[in-house]
């Protein structure tokens, strides 16, 4: 188990923290959609809060999108995570690639620009629940920390970290969500803060082979106490079919055109880069079907 993420509590069950590693999901997502090094960045730290999101809030068959919607020049970025803590996304603009900042780390918060962080949620209700928050600093995990004390009071800390090798390859992903349960007072709060703010740079920590749970021990302290390990991955549940009952749904005029004009169609999920060909008679079976 590479890739996975686990669920912690303090000695004195205050404070819940998830802590998780994820270099393979995004790395998997770089390969996908080819992304640069502000992107990869960018789509990466989404994903991986996405999972801790999932992690902390999903349960059965749910599911979550995040949708990172800033006026940088990556553009939108969507995530969707599971409940059994598989992840999808892309980025609008994969091909983006900036000036490193003063300290070297690529510049997320330029990439980003301003905008929104809208998380959807799908429990089986009659319809989902939808939570906005302006992007307060584009860096990503103070806008989830943001969005988990506005939209689901909810108070949090969250850190993530996406480290991109010079050839745009993965180096280490990973991140941690630590919360405030009922009984957590102010004093056991700001030692806490304390942990965290003295924690070295999180790829560093990642690239040096910190676990999560050796992260747990720095934040919640030595006696704190793995609950369970949740193996994470990249996962996307499109097929062909999908796409056939998409295709029924688009105007006739389109479909018609597609069959007469074009021969056939060429498909492409954005979540996966994956290709779904219909030949011009599969194309003449799904008009029939939709009439």
């Amino acid at each position: 188990m590479n890739d996975y993420l686990i669920r912690a509590i303090d000695k004195d069950k205050k404070l819940r923290l998830l802590a998780i590693t994820a270099k393979g999901v995004v790395s998997e997502a770089q390969k996908r959609h080819d992304t640069w090094s502000a992107s990869s960045a960018v789509l990466g730290r989404t994903m991986v809060g996405g999972l801790l999101l999932a992690g902390a809030l999903l349960k059965d068959k749910d599911e979550l999108t995040v949708r990172l919607l800033g006026n940088g020049p990556v553009g939108a970025t969507v995530v969707t995570a599971q409940a059994d803590l598989t992840v999808k996304g892309y980025v609008q603009n994969p091909h983006i690639a900036l000036p490193p900042k003063k300290d070297g780390h690529i510049d997320v918060a330029k990439a980003v620009g301003q905008g929104w962080l809208e998380v959807t949620k799908d429990q089986g209700l009659k319809e989902p629940y939808t939570g906005e928050v302006p992007i307060v600093s584009g860096e990503i995990a103070e806008d989830f920390t943001y969005y988990l004390a506005k939209s689901e009071q909810i108070p949090s800390a969250v850190g993530l970290s996406v480290f991109v090798e010079p050839n745009n390859s993965i180096g280490a992903a990973g991140g941690f969500m630590m919360q405030a349960l009922p009984g957590a007072d102010d004093a056991l709060l700001e030692k806490v803060e304390k942990r965290i703010k003295a924690l070295p740079n999180l790829s560093t920590m990642f690239l040096d082979g910190t676990t999560p749970e050796d992260l747990a021990k720095k934040i919640l302290g030595d006696d704190c106490k793995v609950l369970d390990k949740q193996e994470v991955s990249f996962a996307c549940d499109c097929s062909k079919e999908k796409y056939s009952e998409i295709l029924a749904t688009i105007k006739p005029d389109q479909l018609k055109e597609m069959i007469e004009k074009d021969h056939g169609a060429e498909l492409t999920c954005r979540f996966c880069g994956k290709k779904y060909h219909f030949s011009e008679d599969e194309l003449k079976d799904i008009q029939k079907q939709a009439k």
